[in-house]
């Protein structure tokens, strides 16, 4: 007639599960704000791509040169860099945190804009960011002699690499919208622990 064993046994999965519920909630939060900010870095490397560096294009060399040189110093800022930074860790966070609520299809996706972001930001180590600093070490424009052999070293490479990050992070937020609307149609589905698969 004594039950005590069996009712002692059943509340302790509780803790678990209330951390997968906690995490579960988070993780169509973090998978949003993965999704705004690389949505914003893909703009900004678009906006490059289609207004900024074209229009520089029909400058001379000096302006040019000069107008490269403050863009790059200009960029170098705490909203800038949290969004560069923020639409890898968030995006990061939320496929694990997908896969730990049992979405591993949502997961799936989140894990592809990760790495695609991450991809972006290989070329920017490896490509921008070295011609950046090679442009900032030409100088004050008032000391640079030759303005066109500046802009040459600079110019294509630093336009091709930035196409490159446009099509990885436009690709990533494709994924991660992708990836929110699973969400979506999951979130309903899933009990409180959200350990469900969509």
């Amino acid at each position: 007639m004594r039950h005590d064993p069996t009712t002692l046994a059943v509340p302790a999965p509780a803790a678990p599960a209330a951390a997968g519920a906690r995490g579960s909630r988070a993780a169509g939060p973090l998978l949003a704000v993965g999704t705004v900010a690389t949505g914003l870095m893909a703009g900004l490397f678009f906006a490059f791509d289609v207004s900024v560096m074209p229009g520089l294009a029909d400058g001379d060399d000096r302006t040019y040169v000069t107008a490269m040189q403050h863009i790059n110093k200009a960029i170098e800022n705490g909203v800038f860099g949290l969004a560069f930074v923020g639409a890898l860790l968030a995006t990061g966070l939320a496929a694990f945190l997908q896969y730990r609520a049992g979405r591993r299809t949502v997961a799936l996706w989140a894990a592809a804009a990760t790495a695609l972001y991450l991809g972006a930001l290989i070329v920017t180590a490896v490509v921008n960011l070295p011609l950046n600093s090679e442009l900032a070490r030409a100088g004050d424009p008032s000391r640079i002699q030759d303005f066109a052999a500046v802009r040459a070293a600079f110019e294509s490479t630093w336009v091709v690499g930035n196409v490159v990050r446009t099509l990885l992070c436009t690709a990533g937020l494709v994924a991660l919208v992708r990836a929110l609307l699973l969400h979506g149609r999951a979130t309903p589905l899933t009990g409180a622990a959200g350990l469900r698969k969509p």
